[in-house]
């Protein structure tokens, strides 16, 4: 650029008067708002706050997730296209799950199949909910055309080492009677013999990456089991005796495919989803990458990026988890390597600032600035984005 045209250009680059191109690459506000909607507020905030008016800025949203819960929606409102299939739920009765397609490459969210959402309130079963429906959405994924599959690992009800899913798409998982053992966790520890011959044979030549927030292994103290079960229901005693479980599990596999099945259960990403991601490494093959860098190459981050001088992420609580994994810290370091500034919104906050500063973030706005009642916030949460949007862009989009 010349002298000339540098001097003809205002803050960040922008010429004089031009609009303020904004991304919302926001995550979704768990219990009160979908990705899109956040988006959505956000957007109408935007334009009510700006200076100079509407047209002052152009705003191009783009729903972000990290695997777990929202994966689709996200990459439907990306341009994939939403399929649905007939699965079996975590509690082994029948549930209609979601999964995403774009050509060959599928973007398959376990949560949709095995996930917490298909239990009734107030009940868990932590010994016997079955990933067996995930490994059906797997298959369905196959069956449309899928060669290479994001598996969105997030949300999960289960904890049986993706035992079920396994079975579902071809693995004899057998007890010492020779009948397959029942679903669950807790039936693992009669695990006796394990053959993964039968596994579809297209799995052999589809691309499937593990996108998954956790990077646990299988077992002990920071496993599936002991981290994530009481989450999902489960007493010390489940805990014990599902970590326990699992152990046998891993032992009775590495009968069946050697020592690559001791080093999947220590690797990262294999507790995932109560050890959904060690069956999906050591049976299906998948290469693990933390699910928001995932993302946001299907969803088309990067040319997004390009085009905007502002970002706005955010999820339901910014927090110490936020900042090991989760959609707005992926988000901000990739903008923060393309010298784009990044704000936040969020339900709650309770990082300080040298922590979002440390993170890529320039500012955050949660909700409980304007509302302090958390009820009314998640109750109000769509209203209350719009003002803080609207602060935001006094604050940013001069």
């Amino acid at each position: 650029m010349d002298a000339a045209k540098a001097g003809a250009r205002g803050r960040d680059g922008i010429r004089p008067g031009a609009p303020r191109r904004v991304l919302i690459a926001a995550d979704k506000f768990k219990g009160s708002l979908t990705a899109v909607e956040v988006a959505e507020h956000v957007t109408a905030g935007l334009r009510r706050g700006a200076p100079g008016g509407a047209g002052a800025v152009s705003v191009e949203a783009l729903p972000v997730a990290d695997g777990g819960d929202g994966t689709v929606d996200a990459a439907v409102a990306a341009g994939f296209e939403r399929r649905t299939a007939r699965v079996t739920g975590p509690l082994g009765e029948p549930v209609t799950a979601a999964y995403a397609l774009r050509g060959e490459v599928a973007v398959v969210e376990m949560a949709e199949a095995s996930g917490l959402r298909h239990l009734p309130r107030g009940v868990f079963a932590p010994l016997t909910a079955t990933t067996y429906g995930s490994g059906e959405l797997l298959r369905a994924a196959l069956d449309a055309g899928a060669r290479t599959i994001v598996f969105g690992v997030g949300g999960s009800a289960t904890t049986d080492g993706g035992a079920g899913m396994l079975a579902a798409l071809g693995a004899r998982l057998l007890d010492a009677a020779g009948e397959p053992v029942e679903h669950g966790g807790g039936p693992l520890r009669g695990l006796a013999t394990a053959d993964l011959s039968g596994l579809d044979p297209r799995l052999a030549d589809t691309e499937i990456v593990l996108a998954s927030d956790v990077d646990n292994p299988l077992t002990g103290p920071k496993g599936a089991a002991a981290v994530y079960g009481p989450q999902k229901g489960a007493t010390e005693a489940d805990v014990a005796a599902l970590d326990a479980a699992l152990a046998h599990y891993a032992e009775i596999l590495g009968r069946a495919v050697g020592s690559r099945a001791a080093e999947c259960a220590q690797a990262p990403g294999a507790g995932a989803a109560g050890g959904i991601g060690y069956g999906a490494l050591v049976g299906l093959g998948a290469a693990f990458r933390p699910g928001i860098e995932v993302m946001l190459d299907v969803l088309g981050f990067a040319p997004a990026l390009a085009r905007a001088d502002l970002v706005i992420t955010g999820e339901g609580s910014l927090d110490e988890q936020t900042l090991h994994g989760k959609a707005p810290a992926g988000v901000a370091a990739a903008a923060r390597a393309r010298g784009v500034e990044v704000v936040a919104v969020c339900g709650r906050l309770a990082l300080p600032p040298e922590a979002l500063a440390d993170a890529g973030i320039s500012r955050a706005y949660p909700l409980t600035a304007l509302e302090p009642d958390p009820a009314r916030c998640i109750a109000e949460a769509g209203p209350l984005l719009e003002r803080a949007a609207e602060r935001l862009a006094a604050d940013f989009l001069v």
